[in-house]
């Protein structure tokens, strides 16, 4: 389960914990003068991240890293076409007007080509990352069919006979109508969320359809199910309904096939024989599309704890499929941060005491917690569903069974969360926090915080809890409730112990005023600040955002007869304050416990009332508010990321050095994806 932005902990903390962050003179000098946000467009801020300690690596490990890094960008087509079936032929048309054009380019018009263009690669397709709304040019569609007349043919994605013009009457109605196919998800309950849903998951069905099919292959008795259609398209052929399933062969065999090339030549320089079966395991389940071969190679990659190169790579997350079936293609390269590692194996490793103390039910709690481990990683390169924007806490698998039998493993992006942390605004803090005292809280503790209640969400929170026995998995039993849900429940997790004193005891911590400031920013953020990220007028759609709005009102509206959250005016601005913290950690519990009572049950109907409402209605004069503020400070509501370069050096055919480059410019990194990674038409 993939975590939402948070910021990494102030140095304080990691030199209290022995977690320095790299802290040898030179690389503190390289850190300080590296330009961490190089652009701003649109309501995206581009930034780079750095790899320390990647030149120390033996060359063995450096070419593991790289062929792992190699296959990860080889499948970052897949996650176009599964986000939009147009979405391939769109980039293409793109990169031959931005490398070809022979018009101005410095007119108005192409520079507001160019900022859709850049967002349409941010968000590997022209549906919104975050939102999954359409979002619509700001030129004409005469002025592109003119860039399309003017750039060079043999670059455009034509088909055989196929003209310009044609290109252009094909994709001007896909681009320009903001009424054809305006919702990658649509997790609306009063809608077909599958036909009204615009990714290339399912193909001429309905929401019932879908469902039956599911409902009729599953086998409800089964302890240990795969995760049906996790890797396939549902697609409706004369009459009938059939999954094309991702593999060498099948569907998006031409990109899988390369994976498949790369990852074979990881195998042979694995830093050992765990880890080398791992790897195995995987190019056998990109070969067969074979789901017991995902959940035996997800077992083999947790049981690899000892290897400090690490990787992600396959079909992970299912927000993008409103009924939770299918999953996006991601991958991530990274290896072990040993020092700041410490931290959060601190917390894993009394990962029962928190499952003893949750104030959840007796009978929904884990009597034994097995397996899970935890580290902060170094990443090297991100891909698909994880790259631009990305997350900084994994905790995986996904699959319930996996995870009681055989435990999770949890991770913290480390030199991610650095770079967000290097490129952050203090304009924000001084427009929303009520006053000194708060914003004096939030310098000293709020990194450290966000770090904690990272790993608190991921190592503990998602580990969490277990299904009563006979209930189908929440996927299938909350349906396009299942992932707001899933994400509160690890975010109260979060929330309920960052405010208790084992943190303190075991050393992560130093006080319990870190933990109030994470209570004031996450408030800060549900009930105020991530109203920024939508347009006026828009209700809240994103699970994530749905989550962190349905906790933060549900404690607000509980908490009114006590005044422990207290929204105040001053100066005309809207603040809540928080009156009395252990009161609302108590609501934080209450809240746990019904969240993980309707997962451990499958109640539905309590998951739709929950999060209908409290999570997904907007108050439009706080909206506005909310918008108005934003808007002197000029700072972009979301963030993503060039991932360094690897470029091997050759004495003949043979590899001697790996070297590492950290390019600056957005365009051209993707417009080298688009040269080098374009597997699939």
């Amino acid at each position: 389960m993939k975590n939402i932005i948070f910021l990494i902990a102030a140095a304080f903390f990691f030199t209290l914990t022995g977690c320095d962050f790299k802290n040898n003179e030179e690389e503190s000098m390289n850190q300080k003068e590296f330009k961490y946000q190089t652009e701003q467009f649109a309501d995206l801020g581009i930034l780079r991240y750095q790899v320390p300690g990647f030149e120390n690596l033996s060359l063995r490990d450096k070419e593991l890293v790289y062929y792992l890094y190699e296959a990860s960008l080889a499948g970052r087509d897949i996650l176009y076409d599964q986000n939009y079936k147009h979405n391939i032929k769109i980039r293409k048309t793109l990169e031959a007007i931005v490398n070809s054009y022979s018009g101005d380019k410095n007119s108005g018009d192409f520079q507001k080509f160019m900022v859709y263009t850049k967002r349409f690669w941010f968000s590997s397709g022209l549906h919104h990352h975050y939102s999954s709304s359409k979002f619509l040019p700001d030129f004409s569609k005469e002025y592109f069919a003119e860039l399309i007349k003017q750039s060079d043919g043999k670059l455009l994605p034509l088909k055989d006979d196929e003209t310009p013009e044609q290109l252009t009457a094909e994709l001007t109605t896909v681009i320009f109508d903001p009424e054809v196919d305006a919702k990658r998800v649509n997790l609306s309950s009063d809608e077909d969320i599958i036909a009204t849903s615009a990714n290339n998951y399912y193909e001429g069905l309905t929401q019932k359809e879908v469902e039956d099919f599911y409902n009729n292959v599953e086998d409800k008795k089964d302890a240990t199910p795969i995760w049906y259609g996790l890797n396939s398209k549902l697609v409706k052929r004369d009459g009938k309904v059939y999954e094309d399933v991702y593999r060498v062969g099948g569907l998006y065999s031409p990109a899988i096939e390369k994976i498949v090339y790369w990852l074979k030549k990881a195998s042979i320089v694995a830093q050992n024989d765990l880890q080398k079966k791992t790897i195995d395991k995987l190019v056998e389940f990109y070969e067969t599309g074979d789901l017991e071969k995902w959940d035996e190679y997800n077992i083999l990659w947790l049981k690899d704890t000892v290897s400090t190169i690490d990787f992600v790579n396959g079909f992970i997350e299912v927000y993008g499929d409103p009924l939770g079936h299918k999953a996006s293609y991601e991958a991530i390269v990274s290896f072990k941060d040993m020092e700041a590692t410490k931290r959060i194996e601190a917390i894993s490793n009394e990962a029962q005491w928190f499952e003893d103390n949750s104030p959840i039910q007796n009978e929904y709690k884990k009597k034994d917690v097995v397996g899970i481990s935890a580290k902060v990683i170094t990443v090297v390169v991100e891909s698909g569903d994880a790259s631009p924007s990305t997350p900084i806490g994994i905790n995986l698998p996904n699959a319930n069974w996996i995870r009681k039998e055989h435990g999770s493993k949890s991770v913290n992006l480390g030199n991610i969360v650095y770079a967000y942390d290097k490129a952050s605004a203090e304009g924000v803090m001084k427009e929303f926090a009520y006053d000194e005292a708060e914003i004096e809280l939030s310098k000293k503790y709020s990194s450290l915080a966000d770090n904690l209640h990272t790993d608190l969400h991921e190592v503990i929170g998602h580990a969490s809890g277990q299904i009563k026995p006979g209930v189908p998995s929440p996927k299938q039993a909350l349906k396009n409730y299942a992932s707001t849900i899933e994400e509160a429940r690890a975010d109260l997790v979060a929330l309920y112990y960052i405010m208790d004193q084992k943190m303190i005891d075991i050393g992560v911590m130093p006080s319990l005023d870190a933990g109030k400031a994470e209570y004031q920013k996450y408030m800060r953020n549900g009930l105020m600040l991530q109203l920024n990220r939508i347009e006026l007028g828009d209700n809240i759609e994103q699970s994530h955002m749905r989550n962190r709005q349905l906790i933060t009102h549900w404690a607000f509206e509980k908490g009114k007869a006590e005044n422990v959250i207290e929204k105040k005016m001053k100066d005309g601005k809207t603040y809540f304050v928080i009156n009395d913290y252990q009161k609302l950690r108590n609501l934080f519990g209450e809240l746990l416990r019904e969240v993980q009572r309707m997962t451990s049950e499958g109640d539905f109907e309590a998951a739709q009332k929950l999060v209908e409402t409290f999570g997904i209605n907007v108050d439009m004069e706080l909206h506005t508010e909310v918008k108005e503020r934003y808007s002197g400070l000029n700072i972009a509501p979301y963030k993503g990321f060039i991932n360094p370069v690897l470029k091997p050096v050759y004495d003949g055919d043979r590899i001697v050095d790996i070297k590492i480059e950290y390019p600056e410019d957005f365009t051209e990194q993707m417009l080298y994806y688009g040269k080098n990674y374009s597997n699939l038409n």
